[in-house]
């Protein structure tokens, strides 16, 4: 069976997909948009990466060079999670009325820690910072010798995160 235009164009494709993947991670490889051909960007990336990993400079990918970057793309992509960073900065204080991405996980937070402590209590995960979540992180405060405020600063935040990695790490 021949090989077609349209398969030439999905096997460009895969191989700027993960160079664009890699390039997040390894900023000396350009990024690219995937978009089937094989253009000077495309070449320009190709040869980015044969530098930064010991290939022979061709623009070119040959069968050693597609090996490689598939091989480095699954080691970054297969590797432990990268941890993110979510909490907005040092002065930020999370409270009563906000809602949304934070408050959804400092509330799985602190629900993980009411299933494991038995001083603490479980909260709604609800995504809106009312009074019980207000109340679960005052207790939280005071088993750790915190200021009771109800509301989460970054001593608080730093904390609650360590805990509930904690629990999680032993429930691997």
């Amino acid at each position: 069976m021949a090989y077609t235009p349209a398969q030439r164009k999905e096997h460009i494709r895969e191989i700027q997909h993960y160079l664009h993947a890699i390039s997040y991670y390894d900023t000396q490889i350009p990024r690219i948009i995937p978009d089937g051909i094989y253009g000077k960007e495309t070449a320009a990336a190709v040869r980015a990466f044969q530098r930064r990993y010991g290939l022979p400079e061709t623009g070119s990918t040959d069968m050693r060079t597609w090996d490689k970057i598939v091989s480095v793309y699954n080691s970054f992509v297969n590797n432990d999670p990268v941890a993110y960073n979510i909490f907005p900065s040092p002065t930020f204080v999370l409270g009563e009325g906000d809602s949304g991405l934070l408050v959804y996980i400092l509330q799985a937070m602190l629900d993980d820690i009411g299933m494991s402590y038995d001083n603490m209590h479980r909260v709604t995960v609800d995504g809106r910072y009312g009074r019980e979540t207000s109340d679960a992180v005052m207790r939280f405060q005071r088993s750790v010798n915190l200021p009771q405020t109800g509301r989460v600063d970054a001593p608080t935040w730093n904390i609650l995160a360590k805990t509930s990695e904690h629990i999680n790490r032993a429930g691997e």
